[in-house]
């Protein structure tokens, strides 16, 4: 048994159905419900930017067999399967991810079983929702995955700035959603992209915007954090993550970084939730979640 690795566990029987999920604005988003017998937290997942709900199927599936009750995976509006409805003129914004659809979520996944206890584990983008969401409060513990700040000062991706702001912005404005050759994963509605991008330019992120009031909840949040960095991640540096976790100032954070050598082989900001770390990196993550284990992987920040 790897230093990480949490002792086997009864695998429960994992069931897994499509769920429509209606956000407060109309909008329907699609996701995948796993469910089984066990007694353990409801899990939610939050996807990175651009990244469908199929990424995290493996984890949700895992969570589930090794005792939560169920486990959710979902897209955020204009991604993946959540297309726009017919007729839809309304503009989707990077922020309606956190203020709508995660709260939707959490929503659908509550009625799974009312007032069960909730965990959640974000990757990038839904590590961010959390602080965002007004809904802090309904998590007893929240995982937080390649979770930084994506100003492009404290990347490591020398090409980043003029990918977005020189290419990307410009392709945006001509078409309704990213091309998959852009190289930031899959399309995104562009008035989403332009909000990241906007955000990425700014020193403190999404902080920086004026017009965006929500991030003072910030401030609110009391939920303990595990945040685990990547030490070949290139978006997720140790600077960037540092500036988004100094605004969740009131949670108790644990802020972990993981070494490729940990999972055998390149993880990257992405590649966590890739089944081939099932055996090697999750545990200890789940382990976590379910049952608030001490988090041994990797080293302390």
């Amino acid at each position: 048994m790897t230093a990480h690795a949490m002792p086997p566990t009864p695998s429960h029987t994992v069931s897994k159905r499509h769920i429509r999920l209606d956000a407060p604005d109309g909008f329907m988003l699609e996701g995948t419900l796993f469910e089984g017998a066990g007694t353990g937290p409801l899990v939610l997942i939050s996807s990175a930017t651009a990244v469908p709900r199929g990424l995290y199927a493996g984890f949700a599936a895992a969570a589930v067999a090794a005792g939560a009750r169920a486990a959710l995976v979902y897209d955020y509006r204009g991604t993946g399967g959540s297309t726009a409805p017919a007729g839809w003129r309304t503009r989707i914004g990077m922020k309606d991810w956190a203020l709508l659809d995660f709260p939707a979520a959490a929503r659908a996944l509550d009625a799974v079983a009312t007032g069960h206890p909730m965990v959640g584990v974000g990757q990038s983008y839904g590590g961010q929702a959390l602080g965002l969401s007004g809904i802090s409060d309904r998590f007893e513990r929240y995982g937080m995955v390649a979770t930084m700040s994506g100003y492009f000062g404290g990347l490591n991706d020398r090409a980043a700035k003029w990918r977005m702001l020189g290419i990307g912005v410009p392709v945006s404005l001509l078409s309704s959603r990213t091309p998959k050759w852009l190289g930031i994963g899959e399309p995104i509605p562009g008035t989403v992209f332009r909000d990241w991008a906007r955000w990425c330019s700014k020193p403190d992120y999404f902080f920086d915007d004026p017009a965006f009031a929500e991030t003072a909840r910030y401030s609110d949040v009391r939920t303990p954090i595990l945040a685990l960095g990547m030490d070949d991640d290139h978006w997720g540096t140790r600077r960037a993550v540092a500036a988004l976790m100094r605004h969740y100032s009131n949670a108790p954070i644990e802020e972990r970084w993981i070494s490729p050598a940990e999972g055998g082989s390149p993880i990257g900001h992405l590649g966590f939730f890739r089944s081939r770390f099932a055996a090697t990196l999750w545990p200890d993550l789940i382990g976590w979640l379910l049952e608030g284990r001490p988090a041994a992987i990797g080293r302390p920040a």
